[in-house]
């Protein structure tokens, strides 16, 4: 596997300091040589008197100039002179338009996204992309973001882990750490883009859990066929919660409260049941997430994705199953703990 290519501003910035140190070194050694053929100097002397006049500190000679020598003097310091300005030209814009300090919060920011495992990569910052981005940071899970472009100045992003770049290349999303990533959700503005972005984040990590986001009717089934594990249309689901906000105002009005992040008197979260956990074996009714915790278990899904609504109390959990619990968010807390195995 190839490995990421930097973004193409930061490219432009190395390639002109590279560019102006080969320029640099190029006057040095040719000013140097120049003495050392045409005067007969020595090394040293040779490379004294090239610095001194390519940085025009006004010095004496060396040695007395023979007329070549002068003529010689005169091309090294108009053209030393112009490298000089050049450089100096390139450092003030680096250091004035903050170029320099972006590259070290660059250098920085490579450093946590690499010590990242398990995380989610988000594409696409406009509405959908912020909406998901604030929940996810409400829930405390580890993500990081591709844009193309900048938000606006106003947009809070403390804390958030964000490449400017095209999430469809393969190095920007090697960049974000797809690799080690748990999932993917891309909200690009248009579905060929999405389509595209499912297309290589599968090609370059195939166990990848990819939900995409589908504008135009008929595109979720080409994002399911290249990869997406799921595919979310806004228009059809908004049409629905409008629908149903008329027809039935209660459900959607507990539904809402019941899924609203940061909510502590009622939550609805999915927990798993790890293979360490003492819940391993026992019924529901044995449990007593009811009696003891006040939670109501409306769904558990079973190791084959088998989703089983309204259990009952004599419904046996195992190991990978997932339950779907409604109740107080510090009690749900427990519940996590116990699936865990860690009481």
């Amino acid at each position: 596997m190839d490995s990421p290519r930097p973004p193409p501003g930061r490219a432009m910035h190395w390639r002109q300091v590279l560019y102006s140190a080969l320029l640099v070194s190029l006057v040095i050694a040719v000013g140097t040589a120049g003495y050392s053929l045409i005067e007969g100097w020595g090394l040293l002397d040779s490379l004294y008197m090239t610095v001194i006049t390519i940085t025009t500190v006004g010095y004496r000679e060396v040695h007395n100039l023979d007329p070549a020598g002068k003529v010689f003097t005169i091309c090294l310091i108009f053209f030393g002179l112009g490298i000089i300005l050049y450089i100096l030209n390139t450092g003030a814009k680096i250091i004035i338009e903050g170029e320099f300090a972006q590259l070290l919060g660059r250098r920085k920011l490579e450093k946590r996204i690499r010590k990242l495992t398990s995380h989610y990569i988000i594409c696409g910052y406009g509405r959908m992309g912020r909406i998901i981005s604030k929940e996810f940071q409400a829930y405390g899970t580890a993500f990081v973001v591709i844009e193309k472009e900048m938000p606006p100045a106003e947009t809070d992003m403390s804390g958030l882990l964000f490449i400017r770049g095209d999430a469809t290349r393969d190095e920007v999303l090697m960049e974000a750490g797809i690799g080690h990533a748990a999932g993917l959700v891309s909200a690009l503005p248009t579905d060929a883009e999405n389509l595209y972005v499912v297309l290589t984040a599968k090609g370059l990590n195939p166990h990848l859990t990819v939900v995409a986001r589908a504008g135009e009717e008929g595109s979720e089934q080409k994002l399911l066929r290249a990869g997406a594990d799921r595919v979310v249309s806004p228009y059809y689901i908004g049409g629905l919660r409008i629908a149903h906000t008329i027809l039935k105002p209660a459900v959607v009005d507990f539904i809402e409260f019941a899924t609203r992040s940061g909510n502590l008197e009622l939550q609805m979260e999915e927990i798993r049941i790890s293979p360490g956990s003492g819940l391993v074996g026992q019924s529901l009714d044995q449990c007593g997430l009811g009696r003891d915790l006040g939670i109501i278990v409306v769904g558990m899904k079973g190791s084959h994705n088998d989703m089983k609504f309204n259990p009952t109390s004599r419904s046996v959990l195992n190991a990978g199953n997932v339950l779907i619990a409604l109740g107080e968010s510090s009690k749900l807390k427990v519940l996590e703990e116990m699936a865990r195995g860690r009481t």
